[in-house]
């Protein structure tokens, strides 16, 4: 029974991070819109981060594209 109920745990966290990708790349976007005063090699690394953020997400691989997304937001200051 407690095996079954670690499973179900780490299903359901495994499900909110997949939910949560969305709204990450949206509070990027969103702070992006408001032109920040980033240099260039950091604005390159928030779009290349966004985008691989993006890509994970897309291939199920929500672990790492919290992580990318994760880097680009403290690159942003959010």
């Amino acid at each position: 029974m407690r095996t079954l109920l670690v499973a179900l745990s780490l299903a359901f966290t495994g499900a909110a991070f997949a939910h949560n990708c969305p709204n990450e790349m949206k509070a990027i976007d969103a702070k992006l819109g408001t032109k920040p005063q980033l240099s260039k090699e950091n604005a390159d690394k928030v779009a290349k981060l966004r985008a691989e953020g993006e890509a994970h997400h897309k291939a199920g691989k929500h672990t790492e594209s919290m992580a990318a997304l994760g880097e680009a937001k403290k690159l942003l200051g959010i």
